[in-house]
This record gives structure tokens, sequence and C-alpha cells, in this order.
């Protein structure tokens, strides 16, 4: 027992310090009842926190989760000084092969435009990742060091209400990269 140990939490009788010496260790009948009555008010504490906390996990999972991500289509258009088409043509073709949902390069010796599909979970996210692409593969496709002068990025349901309505149509060639 850790109050008999010398040193110990214990009184030098080996008591806890303020028990009484007296009384066979055993509490009064009001002692008990107090001590039942702390035991129910935690219990009922215990209870309606338990509470308080499935309903707020309740709503909280609804308001954490994640939006499912959903597919953006981007338009990123860059330019810069004059590349050799042949140079030029290569970088793009390796971006496609890089970049798997690239839909179409169109490119001119001073500008290029890029369409592809993103999945984000919402548009800031989509138009990030569009805003890194050129400059996390120019490197690994031998890309010019142009600069983005413009974004374009719409949800699907706006794309496809787009070219059904006659604007933003697909490109002249779809798939693959071709000079302007």
């Amino acid at each position: 027992m850790l109050t008999g140990i010398p040193g110990g939490r214990g009184g030098p009788n080996g008591r806890p310090q303020g028990a009484p010496e007296s009384g066979g260790g055993r509490a009064g009948p009001r002692a008990v009842a107090r001590v039942r009555a702390a035991a129910e008010d935690a219990e009922e504490a215990a209870r309606a926190a338990a509470e308080r906390a499935a309903s707020v996990g309740e709503v909280g999972d609804e308001a954490e989760e994640e939006p499912a991500p959903r597919l953006w289509h981007v338009v990123l258009s860059v330019a810069g000084k004059r590349t050799p088409l042949p140079e030029l043509r290569r970088g793009l073709e390796q971006l496609a092969h890089d970049h798997p949902f690239l839909l179409t390069g169109r490119y001119a010796e001073d500008h290029a435009e890029i369409r592809y599909w993103e999945q984000a979970r919402d548009l800031h996210d989509a138009a990030a990742l569009a805003l890194r692409l050129w400059g996390e593969h120019r490197v690994s496709a031998r890309l010019p060091a142009w600069e983005i002068v413009g974004l374009e990025v719409v949800d699907r349901p706006t794309y496809h209400k787009r070219v059904a309505e006659g604007f933003g149509g697909p490109p002249a060639f779809l798939g693959g990269v071709h000079p302007y």
C-alpha cells in the first residue's frame, strides 16, 4: 500500500494524511449520501457532455466533410520570347505526355494555349493547380520560360452548357498539339 511506504503519501501511521484514526474506516450515512450525490452529478454531467459532443460531431462531420472532387475545364495561355516551333512542339508534346488530361495544345512562336481537364474540390484549387502547371513542367518538358498571360477555369456543367449554346466550342483540333 502506497501510504504505508516511508516517504509515501500517507501519514506516520500508514493512513492517508487527514484520515480519521478511529471509526474503523467507515463513513457516516451523510458522507455516503454526499459521495453518491456527487457521483450521480458527475455521471449526469458526463452523459450531457457526451450528448453535446455527439450532436456537435454530427453537425461538425457534415460541415467538415470535404466536397467530392469535380472536373474543371482549364484554358491556360502563356506567352514570351520567340521560340523555334519544333522545340516548342516537342515541349508541348512532352507536357501532354506528362499531364494525361491535356485535351489540346495550340502554339505559335511567341505564345501557346493549352486546354485540359483538372480534378479539384473547388475553383480555387483548380486555378491554383493550373497556375503551377507551366512552371512545374518547364524543366522536365523543356518548355520556354514564358509567363502565364491568361487563365480560364469553368466547371463541367458550365463548359457543356457553353458548347451546347455554340460558345466556347471545342478547338479546331481535338487532341494533340497543333500550330495556330
